[in-house]
Formats: structure tokens, C-alpha cells, sequence
């Protein structure tokens, strides 16, 4: 009988494709870092000398420092008001028996399919009639847009592989369904959730279209200070300032897979 098994060799395309596309996606980043240390005026590629001038001048810039607390505000105050919404709405979904829970789903992943430009353009029109245009409030209530269909996805990822017979238990003995949610339900969800906080706050903090529509003057986030930055002039700042938005980003992606693998541990020594 032949081996159904497919040796290492005969996946060999498969890898050799994988690294091409994995070399494709990191050559920016090879080129970005070593820039940011460059100590000239301009871009330089490889730098003829090693320099933090460039890091220098954006800590010491308050405009660039502006810029940077309020993307940190608004992607502080995007996970605090996307995460409960979008735990929430999984949970109500994954215990529904409706037949509306069928529509309701694809319509909270709507702004994972729509161009952001195209809700940009809507949210601009619907904040210049509210006077939310230039406002924290509406930065943060448009980012929650498109940082809660994320939210729910990897909610109702958690959900799907949580026992909920277990929060039965707790209400049949006399606990509310808030109070069994928050003591049992919860914690066994929690690296779903802090995954998705965290992917919320990364979907804010790189946010740059929306940005360019409703945010202006001291009102601009980081991102778009970077793009209208670059109108004017290429200076390695941007160079610095992408650099250090790589590190934040590699960052939370492996908070995110530790969050993952210590959901897996307790289903492997349960089984």
C-alpha cells in the first residue's frame, strides 16, 4: 500500500515558495531599519555610518510627540470601547439560537470587505453634520469600526473552542449570567481576548486613512503626521519613526502568539 505521507523533499516547492514570499515581505523592513540609522540629511542606503540623530529628533520634536500621544490615546480608548463590543456581541452570537444570529454575523465583518477609503468618506460626511470632525471622540469611534469585526472574530474564535456547559453549571447554582460570564466563562477565554485588545490596538495605532479625513492640526495622529510629512520632504525621521512602528508591531504580534500558545497548553494537558 502506498504511503499516504508527503516526504520533506517532495515539499520542497512548497518551502522554497514560502521563503520567496517571506523575503518579499521583509525586504522593506531590511531597507527601512538600517536607514533610520543613517546620519546624513538624506536617505541612505546602506548608511556610510552608524547614527541615532534621527531617533534623536523625533523624541526631542514636540510636533512628532503630539502626534504620538494622540495615536496612543485614541489606540488606548479604541481597544477599551472595541473589545468589550466586540467580546460581547461573539458571546451573544455564539449562545443564540435565532436564526438572525446567521445575518448579524456577516454584518459585524463588513469593514474587513469594504476599502477603508470608502469609509472614510462616509464617516467624514456623517462627522462634518455631528462636529466630530478633529475630535478624539470621533478618531476613536471610527477606529472602533474597523478594529471591531477583528474583535469579534478572534472572540468568537475563543468561544468555539470553550465549554459552555461549564457557565451553565455556574448559573444552575445560583450565579447570574454576568457574574458567570466574568468568574468562569472569561478567564478560560482570556488569550482570545487579550489577542484581540491587542490586534485592536495595532488596527488604531497604524490607522492612517481615516486619519487623513477627520484629523487635522494638533488632532493628527502619528501615522498621519508620517504621510503629510512626506509631501515636503523624505527625512530619515519617517525612516526612525517607521522603524520604531516595526518594533511596536513585532511586539504585540508575539504578546499575541504567547496569549495563543497558553490557550493551547491547557487543552493539550487536558487531553
Amino acid at each position: 500500500m502506498e504511503d499516504p505521507t508527503i516526504s520533506h523533499r517532495k515539499r520542497l516547492w512548497l518551502y522554497s515558495y514560502g521563503l520567496i514570499v517571506s523575503i518579499f515581505l521583509l525586504a522593506p523592513i531590511a531597507i527601512v531599519i538600517p536607514i533610520s540609522f543613517s546620519p546624513g540629511e538624506f536617505l541612505e542606503f546602506p548608511p556610510s555610518e552608524l547614527s541615532l540623530r534621527w531617533y534623536r529628533t523625533f523624541f526631542s520634536s514636540d510636533e512628532w510627540m503630539l502626534a504620538t500621544m494622540v495615536s496612543l490615546k485614541a489606540a488606548t480608548l479604541t481597544v477599551l470601547v472595541s473589545t468589550p463590543l466586540g467580546v460581547a456581541a461573539a458571546y451573544g452570537l455564539h449562545v443564540s439560537r435565532s436564526p438572525l444570529a446567521k445575518l448579524v454575523r456577516p454584518l459585524l465583518i463588513v469593514p474587513l470587505v469594504i476599502p477603508v477609503i470608502i469609509i472614510a468618506i462616509g464617516v467624514f460626511y456623517l462627522y462634518a453634520k455631528l462636529s466630530l470632525i478633529n475630535t478624539l471622540t470621533g478618531l476613536v469611534l471610527a477606529h472602533s469600526v474597523l478594529a471591531l469585526p477583528f474583535v469579534f472574530v478572534l472572540a468568537s474564535a475563543g468561544f468555539q473552542q470553550y465549554d459552555m456547559a461549564q457557565e451553565f453549571v455556574a448559573r444552575s447554582l445560583g450565579a447570574s449570567r454576568l457574574k458567570a460570564f466574568m468568574t468562569v466563562t472569561l478567564p478560560q477565554i482570556r488569550p482570545s481576548v487579550i489577542s484581540a485588545a491587542l490586534f485592536a490596538f495595532i488596527t488604531s495605532f497604524d490607522e492612517v486613512v481615516i486619519a487623513l479625513f477627520v484629523s487635522r492640526g494638533p488632532a493628527s495622529t502619528l501615522t498621519r503626521k508620517m504621510f503629510t510629512s512626506l509631501r515636503d520632504q523624505v527625512s530619515p525621521t519617517i525612516a526612525a519613526i517607521s522603524s520604531i512602528l516595526i518594533l511596536i508591531t513585532v511586539l504585540i504580534a508575539g504578546l499575541m502568539l504567547i496569549a495563543q500558545l497558553r490557550q493551547k497548553q491547557p487543552q493539550a494537558s487536558g487531553h
